[in-house]
C-alpha cells in the first residue's frame, strides 16, 4: 500500500521499559542512525542507578530521549512527540510528559494483570479510556518478536523475547526514515560470537520495519531533512568520550605520556574503561583499590613528569580531597575530572545535579585555592579538558574540571577538529641547577604565571624534598615560620588568581536594548540558550553569557556584571555560583534553583525569564 510522508522539521522520541529491555541500546542505535543521516541530535539517557530493579517496577523503568532536527538544537527537548513504552510501569511514569494528541505506541502484550499491579493501575489503561487524548497505537511487539524469531536454531525462548527491542527500533526507523543498514552491521558485530542470536535481533528489526511499511496502524512516515551544519566530519559523541579524546590530545601536544588513576564510580567509570583502549598514545591506566590510592597514584605520576589524571564524582572527589591538598602543597600538575550526580551521600547515582561547585572550590583544609573550569556540551568536554591540562602544566596546579551526568551520558553530533588547529602545550622540565652558586630551588618561580619549576625525580643535582608539611619559600625546605606560611599561602592564592590573565575575556550573546543577563555554567548552557531564542522570538531583549572558568573568573566579569539592571543565574543546585557572584560582586542576582536529578527544561526556564524582565 502506498503510504503519505510528511515533512517535519524536528521530532522528540522517547523509548521507555524495563531496565532489561534494552532501551538505553534502542536509543543509541536510533541515534547512530540519526547521525549517520545527518539530523542535528541531542539526547538524554536515563536509567536506575540499580544494576537490576525489579521487573516491571516503577523505580526499574529506564528511559532514553532523542531530539533530531533539521536545523541547530541545543537540548534533547522538554516533552516528547512520540513515546514508547514497552510495559505498563514506563506508561505510568512517563504518560504525564506526554502533551496531548501526540503519538503514544504501547507492546500490549505486556499489559498483563501482573504487571498492570506492579504498575499500580487499577484497570488497563488501553481498555479504560484514559488515553482517548493520545494518538495511541497499540502494538503486539513481544508476540511478533517471537514469531519473527521462529525457526532460528540455536535461540532460546526468552533470547526470543528480548529482541523486542530491536523490533520496537526496527518501527521507529520506518517511521522516520532512517537507515538501516548501520544497526545490522552493528548487531552482526555484538554477536560476532553468537549468529543466532545476531539473526534473532536482525529478523526482529526487520520484522518491525516491515510492520510499519504494511501496517494500516500507521498511514504516514515522516521526514526529516539533514540539517545545515558547519561542513566537515562529524561524529556522534558524548561528554565522557569527549574527555577522553581531549585528555589523549593533550597528551599529544604537550608531548608527555598521560596517566590516569581511577576508582569505578557511576557516571564517571567509562572515562576509565574507555582511556584503557589508547596503550598504542602512550596511555596508562590504574584502576586503584580505592579513591585516595586513585589520586595518589596519579600525582606520583604528575611528580614522576607525566600527565597526571584523576575522575570521580561527588563522593569519591570528598575522599581525594586531602590528596588533593598535597598537590596544592607540591604545586604540581594534577587535573582532577568531576562528572557530578546528585547527592548527598550515595544521592541518585545517575542522575545529574551541579551541586559540587562548593566542594571543588572550598572542600580542603587550609587555604587551598585551586582552579576550576566547567565544561558545558557533550562536545565542548573535548576542549575542556585540553584546558584543563593547559592550566594544570603552565601553572603547576592541580585543576578541577566539572561535568555531570547530563553531559557524561548525552550525545551531540561533534565536528572533529584536526590535530594541527590545537595549539601545542609547551612544557619545559628543569635539567640543571638554577642558582648561582650551582644550587637547586625547587619553589623558585616563574616571574609571569609563578610556576615553581618542575624537576624529575632522578635528576643530578636536582634532589629536593616534597611533602605535605609548608616548604620555605625558594629553598623548598621545611618550615614553620609565620611569615614564610603566610607569605606562601599570598603565593599559592596569587598564582591561581594571577589565571585570569591567560584565560578568555567573558563573551556576552547580546542584543539590542538588553537590561537583562541570564548567566549559566556548565550543562545549563543548552537549556539557557533554548529558553533565550523563546522569549527573544517573543519580543524580550534579553542577553546571555556562560562561564567556563569558575576560579579564577574571566577577569571582565564583573564590568559585564554592572551592566545590567538584572541578573538570573540558573543552577541544578540551591545558588551556588549565585552566592559567588553576589558576594564577589555586589551584584543583587537572582538565581532560578532546581535539584530535581533532571536536567531543566527549556520551557521553564523560557517562564523565569519572563517573569524577571516583567517583574
Amino acid at each position: 500500500m502506498t503510504k503519505t510522508v510528511e515533512q517535519l522539521d524536528r521530532v522528540i522520541i522517547r523509548f521507555a521499559g524495563d531496565s532489561g529491555d534494552g532501551m538505553q541500546l534502542t536509543g543509541d542505535r536510533f541515534t547512530s542512525e540519526t547521525a549517520v543521516f545527518g539530523n542535528d541530535i541531542s539526547t538524554l539517557p536515563d536509567f536506575p542507578a540499580e544494576i537490576r530493579a525489579p521487573a516491571g517496577s516503577l523505580p526499574g523503568v529506564s528511559g532514553f530521549q532523542v531530539h533530531f532536527a533539521d536545523h541547530d538544537i541545543l537540548t534533547p527537548g522538554d516533552y516528547p512527540d512520540v513515546l514508547v513504552a514497552m510495559n505498563p510501569a514506563a506508561l505510568k511514569t512517563n504518560i504525564n510528559d506526554l502533551p496531548k494528541g501526540r503519538t503514544l505506541i504501547v507492546n500490549t502484550d505486556a499489559f498483563v494483570q501482573r504487571n498492570l499491579d506492579k504498575a499500580g493501575y487499577a484497570t488497563n489503561p488501553l481498555e479504560d479510556g484514559s488515553l482517548a487524548d493520545f494518538q495511541v497505537h497499540a502494538v503486539q511487539i513481544t508476540t511478533m518478536t517471537i514469531e519473527s524469531v521462529k525457526g532460528i536454531e540455536g535461540i532460546t525462548p526468552r533470547e526470543a523475547e528480548r529482541a523486542k527491542n530491536m523490533f520496537a527500533l526496527g518501527l521507529m526507523c520506518w517511521l522516520y526514515g532512517r537507515p538501516v543498514q548501520g544497526t545490522i552491521d552493528f548487531i552482526n558485530d555484538k554477536f560476532s560470537k553468537r549468529p543466532e542470536i545476531a539473526a534473532g535481533n536482525i529478523a526482529a528489526f526487520k520484522a518491525g520495519y516491515a510492520f510499519g511499511e504494511t501496517s494500516e496502524s500507521f498511514s504516514v512516515s515522516y521526514e526529516i531533512k539533514p540539517a545545515k551544519l558547519r561542513p566537515g566530519k562529524y561524529r556522534q559523541i558524548n561528554g565522557n568520550s569527549a574527555l577522553v579524546y581531549g585528555l589523549v590530545a593533550a597528551s599529544i601536544k604537550s608531548g608527555l605520556p598521560l596517566f590516569l588513576g581511577a576508582y569505578p564510580i557511576t557516571p564517571a567509570s567509562s572515562i576509565l574503561e574507555e582511556l584503557a583502549n589508547f596503550k598504542n598514545f602512550g596511555v596508562r591506566t590504574f584502576q586503584a583499590e580505592d579513591e585516595i590510592a586513585a589520586v595518589g597514584s596519579a600525582l606520583g605520576a604528575a611528580f614522576g613528569g607525566a600527565l597526571g589524571v584523576t575522575v570521580s564524582a561527588g563522593p569519591g572527589i570528598v575522599l581525594k580531597q586531602e590528596m588533593i591538598g598535597l598537590a596544592i602543597q607540591l604545586e604540581l600538575p594534577l587535573v582532577i575530572l568531576d562528572i557530578q550526580r546528585a547527592g548527598p551521600s550515595t544521592g541518585m547515582p545517575t542522575k545529574p545535579e551541579q551541586t559540587d561547585l562548593f566542594n571543588v572550590m572550598y572542600g580542603r583544609n587550609g587555604e587551598s585555592p585551586i582552579p576550576v573550569i566547567a565544561a558545558s556540551t557533550p562536545g565542548q568536554c573535548f576542549y575542556a579538558a585540553i584546558e584543563a591540562a593547559r592550566i594544570a602544566l603552565t601553572y603547576r596546579t592541580p585543576v578541577f574540571l566539572l561535568s555531570d551526568a547530563y553531559l557524561a551520558n548525552g550525545a551531540e553530533p561533534w565536528l572533529i577538529p584536526s590535530m594541527a588547529d590545537i595549539p601545542e602545550i609547551p612544557v619545559e622540565f628543569t635539567t640543571k641547577p638554577n642558582r648561582d652558586d650551582g644550587s637547586f630551588w625547587p619553589y623558585l618561580r616563574d616571574e609571569v604565571t609563578l610556576a615553581r619549576p618542575w624537576a624529575i625525580p632522578g635528576t643530578p643535582g636536582l634532589e629536593h624534598r616534597i611533602g605535605g608539611i609548608e616548604k620555605a619559600n625558594g629553598t623548598g625546605n621545611i618550615s614553620y615560620d609565620p611569615d614564610n606560611h603566610d607569605l606562601m599561602t599570598r603565593l599559592r592564592a596569587q598564582k591561581v588568581a594571577g589565571i585570569a590573565g591567560g584565560i578568555p575575556e567573558l563573551e556576552v550573546d547580546s542584543c539590542d536594548g538588553a537590561r537583562t543577563l541570564v548567566l549559566g555554567w556548565g550543562s545549563t548552557y543548552g537549556p539557557i540558550g533554548a529558553a533565550i531564542k523563546r522569549v527573544r522570538a517573543d519580543g524580550l531583549a534579553v542577553d546571555q553569557a556562560h562561564l567556563h572558568y569558575l576560579n579564577p573568573f574571566p577577569r571582565n566579569l564583573g564590568e559585564v556584571l554592572r551592566r545590567y539592571d538584572k541578573v538570573l543565574v540558573p543552577e541544578m543546585n540551591l545558588g551556588q555560583l549565585l552566592q559567588l557572584v553576589r558576594s564577589q560582586f555586589l551584584v543583587d542576582a537572582v538565581g532560578y534553583n532546581r535539584v530535581r536529578g533532571v536536567p531543566f527544561k527549556a520551557s521553564e526556564l523560557a517562564d523565569a525569564i519572563t517573569a524577571l524582565v516583567n517583574a
